[in-house]
């Protein structure tokens, strides 16, 4: 049988503090393919609610690239298998979820359509999450 290392709390928070929250690998993924359509946008952008991972202000389409735990995929399902300080997590998870939904309020008020992906559905197909974009601009295209 096995010998499981006990997860301390400091190995834990210096496993979080790698966790990159801009510029990370699947956000880089989007955004180079975005440009290689021609897409000009701004990264991080700080003028918008949420600060969106991509903003293409020309037609005013907001991207964000959500992380499957940080913005509760699937939440109701997975809370019930957290097991280190759970009740930490579930508050945690539940208000970005809350932040995420009133951020999209403003976004929609001022005018820009937010999009939302998934990480793993980036890696998965980033060609199709573009698509989708592109069907956005499209549709922006034709309200100008």
């Amino acid at each position: 049988m096995k010998h499981q290392k006990l997860i301390t709390t400091p190995d834990i928070s210096k496993r979080m503090s790698k966790i990159k929250s801009k510029h990370n690998k699947v956000e880089i993924l989007l955004a180079k393919a975005l440009w290689h359509k021609g897409y000009r946008y701004r990264l991080n952008y700080k003028k918008l609610p949420g600060s969106p991972d991509i903003a293409i202000t020309k037609y005013y389409i907001a991207i964000f690239v959500d992380g499957e735990f940080w913005h509760g995929k699937d939440f109701e399902k997975h809370k019930l298998k957290i097991k280190n300080n759970k009740d930490y997590w579930i508050e945690k998870i539940q208000e970005n979820i809350e932040r995420d939904i009133s951020n999209d309020n403003q976004l929609k008020e001022q005018g820009w359509i937010p999009i939302h992906f998934w990480s793993k559905e980036i890696l998965r197909d980033v060609e199709h999450c573009v698509s989708i974009i592109d069907d956005f601009v499209d549709l922006q295209k034709m309200n100008m």
